[in-house]
């Protein structure tokens, strides 16, 4: 994934101590769930090579007026995928960069200008602006997105595409994997994902699997996951909701 974090990270840095990992697929600025969820972790795996779904958050985000909630509309990044609906994430291209580029800077400040925070999001974002003149690659864009926002929270991790470590097939095994070769001793696991994990293969790496389940469902996580995490930091600013974060994770990576 050239000219992001993931693409420059060593991988002897990823083998060094016993690291909090999170798999998760590249979202374009994603919700505050799954931000919560990257924020915990030392390490972000970028799951990128696995299939494009159009009905996930992979290009798109739900944006929500600040001054009323229930006022949502989707920001959404027109996306070819050359091998049909077996298109892996990393393969996945914008159809129209320029539209979506056009799109996505008149859609923030449409939502976002009015908070005192929006000047540091505004300076931040041209950089993300700039990838859809240098890339036609959705993972890129919306993976730099990802890293715009824990990077303004104070995050000091790492991300790292998947396609770029070895592991062996099925579902568990190869997530297991990806958390040993990261350095990871123990791995954050979303509701959704253990319903279906098999945690043998963590075992035997010697991880420990951790369910990620925030505590609050009311309040500023009662649509934590289905908007934007924008929204949350354009109400609070970056100190606040790093706070929040910290509050609401440090018992989940107490293990």
């Amino acid at each position: 994934m050239p000219g992001t974090t993931a693409a420059s990270l060593p991988l002897e840095l990823l083998t060094a101590g016993g690291l909090v990992v999170a798999i998760h697929q590249p979202n374009l600025f994603p919700r505050l769930s799954t931000l919560a969820k990257l924020y915990a972790a030392d390490r972000w795996i970028v799951l990128d090579d696995v299939q494009f779904n159009s009905r996930d958050y992979q290009h798109r985000t739900r944006l929500a007026a600040l001054d009323d909630g229930t006022r949502q509309r989707w920001l959404t990044l027109a996306t070819h995928l050359p091998g049909g609906r077996a298109t892996l994430i990393r393969d996945a291209t914008l159809a129209e960069p320029d539209r979506c580029r056009r799109r996505l800077a008149h859609m923030l400040p449409e939502h976002y200008k009015a908070s005192p925070h929006w000047p540091d999001l505004r300076n931040r974002l041209q950089a993300i602006l700039d990838l859809f003149d240098d890339t036609g690659s959705v993972a890129e864009v919306t993976t730099a997105s990802t890293l715009l926002l824990l990077h303004m929270l104070g995050w000091p991790g790492r991300a790292v595409a998947s396609s770029s470590l070895p592991s062996r097939p099925g579902r568990s095994t190869r997530l297991a994997d990806l958390t040993a070769i990261s350095g990871g001793r123990t791995y954050l696991c979303g509701t959704g994902g253990m319903k279906y994990l098999d945690v043998v293969p963590f075992q035997e790496h010697g991880i420990c699997v951790v369910p990620f389940q925030l505590g609050g469902v009311s309040g500023l996580w009662g649509q934590s996951r289905r908007v934007t995490a924008l929204n949350a930091l354009m109400m609070l600013g970056p100190e606040l909701l790093a706070a929040e974060l910290r509050h609401q994770t440090r018992s989940v990576v107490q293990v």
